[in-house]
């Protein structure tokens, strides 16, 4: 008898072990069939967080200088102040590059607001080309004396903006707040701008979200500050506005790095990430923001092994990658498909049984 238990012991680890390896086999292929519609590295755009026709559109006729679809354009979004702002970003990153056509724009229509505010806004986004990226301690004298000085024109190019502005449009203040955050504004002057953000549009995502950045420790604030900043504005916000999302990333911003795996499954995490996924379930197909959303929510969700979950929305972004959490990466592309990967691997292992 004493003979014979080795040798069941032996079995018994054999049929695991082959049990385990067809199990592995299985999920392998299915991870591959089911990932198959996904694409590599080399095919995520890393200029934009989803498509946008109208947008690429846009900027073709920009390369060609051809200002007038662009203006076209901001019209066409009428009160959609998300949508403007959107837009107002996205052109007046080229014209931080090339003015030219901005120029020919301001020269057919001295006083057209749409040209105003890109142009105000367009040197806030030359201001930050000048600084660059990096921290503060590996940036030069030379490009912070530049970066404060094209902040500082901007100003007034703002205050032009916002006198020619419709009066309920939020645009030519909330993107002020950037140069606010560069210039390190004292806490009463950016209360006083969101004061004229908020009369005009309470629950504006983009403003929020340079807000957070404000009040984040990285730039003016603190981690308590920019807590209690995310937390008020989803406590009031109406549902289908996104703002639920900013909890989640003033923890991740202030988290991230050195929180343990583990933490993303903590209950305040999953309480944070659930409140996001029910905003994102009713807020309006056009949004411009909810893509972004998705990104973070896909990251987050496969932190906590929730990997069907997170596959949905990777599936839903899938092809861009200029979003939160992968745009703070060197290689963002590369980043993104590794998580992505692993939500894959994980779905398909529960679906190998």
């Amino acid at each position: 008898m004493s003979g014979i238990l080795p040798l069941i012991v032996i079995a018994v680890m054999l049929f695991f072990w082959l049990r385990s390896r067809q199990r592995a086999k299985r999920a392998e292929g299915l991870a591959a069939e089911i990932g198959a519609s996904l694409l590599p590295p080399e095919r995520q755009s890393t200029d934009r967080a989803y498509p946008d026709p109208e947008a690429e559109a846009v900027l073709a006729a920009l390369s060609r200088g051809e200002w007038q679809p662009a203006a076209q354009a901001l019209a066409a979004a009428g009160t959609d102040w998300e949508r403007r702002s959107y837009l107002v970003g996205v052109v007046a990153a080229r014209a931080a590059e090339d003015d030219t056509w901005l120029r020919a724009w301001q020269a057919a229509r001295p006083d057209d607001p749409d040209a105003a505010v890109v142009h105000a806004d367009a040197k806030v986004s030359l201001a930050w080309k000048i600084r660059g990226g990096g921290w503060a301690k590996d940036t030069s004298a030379e490009r912070f004396a530049g970066f404060h000085r094209v902040l500082r024109e901007a100003r007034e190019d703002f205050a032009r903006a916002a006198s020619l502005a419709q009066p309920g449009d939020p645009t030519p203040y909330l993107l002020q707040i950037p140069l606010y955050k560069g210039l390190s504004a004292p806490h009463e002057a950016l209360r006083q701008l969101w004061a004229e953000v908020t009369a005009r549009a309470p629950y504006h995502y983009e403003a929020h979200w340079y807000a957070l950045q404000y009040w984040s420790a990285k730039w003016c604030g603190s981690m308590e500050l920019a807590r209690d900043f995310a937390a008020q504005a989803a406590a009031a916000a109406p549902r289908g506005s996104l703002l639920t999302m900013f909890p989640l990333v003033s923890w991740y911003e202030h988290n991230d790095d050195e929180a343990p795996d583990e933490a993303y499954g903590w209950p305040e995490m999953k309480a944070l990430t659930e409140a996001a996924l029910a905003d994102v379930a009713v807020a309006r197909p056009g949004h411009p923001r909810v893509a972004e959303v998705r990104h973070l929510l896909a990251y987050c969700l496969t932190k906590q092994g929730r990997h069907e979950a997170a596959l949905e929305q990777f599936r839903l972004v899938d092809g861009y990658v200029g979003a939160l959490p992968w745009r703070y990466y060197s290689d963002p592309a590369e980043v993104y498909c590794h998580v992505r990967a692993v939500a894959l691997k994980g779905a398909a292992s529960r679906a190998a049984g």
